[in-house]
């Protein structure tokens, strides 16, 4: 897989991110993805190969392999990686949908040039409004598919441990065999290295989620209190100024119905 791809598809996603974000990110590339592609991929590289048992019936080896090792940790990880990455790419889709109606507004009140519409995507994205819930949402559902996939994993290899010795009697196997399983050790070194790693993303989503709901409760309690007028415009203004343009949309969607309305009375 092209990882170098998948990584300016995510980078992409950082600028919008909170601090705690970031270093999510940081953690998935350099301790998960940098050693799935540099180290983990040439350790599960002869698995099947390195896969031997005591007899030399022809097919018993790979049906014993396929029994005890119904998907490759390399393949699995590669797989998680990519599932729990997608939530963010929500985030983008959202931020580019707000950006594409900034601009929309821009060219209807006359002021779609060039300048302008290269201001759009300078703006500073605040993480408020449907953002928020988008966010959080995303990265509630990076919790949940890190939690499946470690079970999976559980579930495939019981303790997280491989096996140095397995027993098969699946046919064609003329009776039980005894099948070694390659480098062991290491592989189980692997193993919990990146579900460690995959444990820690875990952390610092669920601590994501408790900053954004904190932060959330806080922009209420300022405006429910009672600040002076300056400073409560303030702080409304720029909770606000991303809606303002789902606002315009709206009235104008609104007009356009009503004028319907009385050309069709």
């Amino acid at each position: 897989m092209n990882w170098a791809g998948f990584y300016t598809i995510l980078s992409g996603v950082n600028r919008y991110s909170t601090g705690i974000g970031r270093i999510w990110l940081s953690v998935v590339f350099i301790f998960r993805i940098m050693v799935l592609v540099v180290a983990a991929e040439s350790v599960w590289g002869d698995e099947k190969s390195s896969f031997t048992c005591n007899t030399q019936q022809p097919g018993c080896n790979s049906v014993c392999y396929d029994h005890f090792f119904p998907i490759s940790h390399v393949r699995l990880w590669a797989l998680q990686l990519i599932i729990v990455s997608t939530p963010a790419l929500l985030v983008a889709m959202h931020v580019a949908y707000q950006q594409h109606q900034e601009k929309r507004m821009l060219r209807m009140s006359g002021q779609g040039d060039a300048k302008h519409l290269d201001e759009v995507k300078k703006h500073k994205i605040h993480i408020s409004g449907m953002l928020w819930w988008t966010y959080t949402l995303s990265v509630l559902f990076r919790v949940i598919f890190e939690g499946i996939f470690m079970y999976i994993f559980y579930m495939i290899y019981p303790g997280y441990k491989m096996i140095r010795l397995v027993k098969c009697d699946a046919y064609p196997c003329p009776n039980i065999v005894d099948c070694f399983v390659s480098r062991p050790t290491e592989k189980t070194i692997f193993t919990v290295f990146m579900l460690t790693a995959s444990g820690l993303c875990i952390i610092l989503n669920v601590a994501e989620m408790g900053f954004l709901i904190a932060r959330a409760c806080v922009r209420r309690s300022r405006k429910r209190s009672n600040l002076p007028s300056g400073k409560s415009s303030f702080y409304e203004g720029k909770e606000y100024k991303q809606n303002e343009i789902n606002q315009m949309l709206t009235e104008e969607g609104a007009l356009k119905q009503k004028g319907v309305h009385c050309s069709a009375s």
